[in-house]
């Protein structure tokens, strides 16, 4: 037979009931917050990608200099720098800003810009030689750069490929190079000076000597520009940003040899004719 239970067992049991529903609710909804914060956490990580913008792609200019005066060679040097810093500075934008702007953001807002400071930095480097020296013609053509996207085939910075100027640093872009082109660049063709010239005073000869082999360096620091701008540009590219500086250059160095022959002999005529160079597929 059952028997009642007295009024504080009942208010004892009461309690006790109360207490295990509270710490039961707690349970349940802790669990449920937790639940909740895994799912938003893991809708978010789900949905959140890094969209990667590609890398801007510069021309490198150390390679089309002549050869640097001493008395220019660390400002040239320190402008050189300063085109690498910009192009860092230009990725680290293509970077900050993905998904901002319209269709032409990155033209107007990143390229262009850097574009216009290219421009200068390279006038100060022609300028500095230009003040003990030949000034370099035509390094404009190197001043615009371009967009390689994630993906695509990427036309390689003249600097990727390690083609340096014995007085100054290469200019780098971060990219990945020209492995996936099948077009051929072909070579560079230029007439030969050596066999053009007069006798050569033995007072000339050393700087005669030496400008016929920066005229060899031009042509071959020429030939891997050809080979890393493979489909840079439009179909003027080779001659505006290749073959017209290799012109310049050419006609400054050829012009130091007539004048270090005519020091001391007759001065040689029109060699300046053989400065124009071609290219060969």
């Amino acid at each position: 037979m059952s028997r009642a239970l007295p009024k504080y067992h009942k208010r004892r049991v009461a309690m006790i009931g109360g207490a295990a529903a509270v710490v039961l609710s707690g349970a349940v909804i802790a669990g449920s917050a937790l639940a909740g914060e895994t799912s938003k956490s893991g809708g978010q990580n789900a949905t959140t990608k890094a969209a990667s913008p590609g890398t801007v792609n510069c021309p490198a200019v150390a390679p089309s200099l002549p050869a640097v005066p001493a008395s220019a060679k660390a400002e040239v040097d320190r402008n050189l720098a300063l085109l690498n810093t910009q192009i860092s500075e230009a990725d680290k934008r293509l970077v900050d800003t993905v998904g901002q702007g319209g269709p032409n953001f990155v033209q107007n807002a990143i390229l262009g810009p850097l574009k216009d400071k290219r421009v200068a930095t390279i006038n100060r480097i022609a300028t500095a030689i230009g003040r003990t020296a030949a000034k370099p013609q035509g390094l404009d053509a190197l001043a615009p750069c371009t967009l390689n996207s994630v993906g695509g085939g990427a036309a390689t910075t003249p600097s990727a490929a390690a083609s340096t100027s014995p007085t100054a640093p290469a200019q780098t872009g971060g990219n990945t190079g020209n492995a996936g082109s099948t077009t051929a660049a072909g070579t560079i063709s230029c007439p030969d000076v050596a066999s053009k010239l007069p006798a050569i005073p033995a007072s000339a000869k050393a700087e005669v000597d030496r400008n016929l082999t920066l005229l060899n360096t031009q042509i071959s620091e020429a030939n891997t520009r050809l080979a890393n701008t493979v489909g840079q540009g439009g179909p003027n590219f080779v001659q505006n940003a290749i073959l017209g500086p290799l012109k310049d250059k050419r006609v400054s160095t050829i012009d130091r040899i007539a004048i270090s022959i005519g020091r001391t002999a007759a001065k040689p005529q029109g060699l300046n004719s053989l400065a124009a160079c071609t290219l060969t597929k």
